[in-house]
């Protein structure tokens, strides 16, 4: 019994004393893999035409960040003032910067808390600007895993947090870098 005792000991020791790079290292992958593509693909929807179009939001990006205020302008987005401008704006650039950022392990921190508060603001704007029921909003401790905003997000944020705690990895620009807190 003893030996079995000493075999778990050792293998979830030596698993233990991996985590400082494998969860960061894991972490930056599967949001890679996972939620990379689905966020630059969103902000692609929103860039406007042309070279300039970074700096001049589509209808889409309106739309999709302000439904309620486009409607009530009959969806003519030219009726919007400078603050939706400036969220819009904003929105597309944070889409695009902060999980390229996140994947190249640099400032990832910061970036993962900008993820954070970017998939909050997003699902409060899912739920109140574009309606999602119940069925989507879910609830937690219900036995249904697949409610999109409190099942699904709560998964990337988690994601995300193991990268505000532990940091980029070894494998990242903030470590190359030579920042302390990679």
């Amino acid at each position: 019994m003893n030996a079995l005792i000493s075999l778990h000991n050792a293998v979830f020791n030596r698993i233990a004393n991996s985590a400082d790079w494998v969860l960061p290292t894991l972490a930056r992958l599967i949001f890679a893999a996972v939620l990379f593509l689905y966020y630059w693909n969103s902000a692609l929807t929103k860039v406007g035409e042309g070279i300039m179009g970074i700096f001049k939001p589509s209808d889409g990006a309106y739309i999709q960040i302000f439904p309620k205020a486009v409607e009530a302008a009959g969806y003519d987005t030219s009726q919007l003032g400078v603050f939706h401008w400036l969220v819009a704006l904003a929105g597309t650039w944070a889409e695009f910067i902060l999980p390229v950022l996140i994947v190249l392990g640099l400032l990832t921190r910061l970036a993962s808390l900008g993820m954070i508060g970017f998939i909050f603001v997003q699902s409060i704007v899912d739920i109140t600007g574009h309606g999602l029921g119940a069925t989507d909003i879910g609830a937690w401790f219900d036995r249904h895993a697949s409610a999109l905003i409190v099942d699904q997000r709560a998964f990337w944020v988690f994601l995300l947090l193991v990268l505000v705690v532990r940091g980029a990895g070894p494998l990242s620009l903030d470590r190359l870098l030579g920042r302390k807190d990679a």
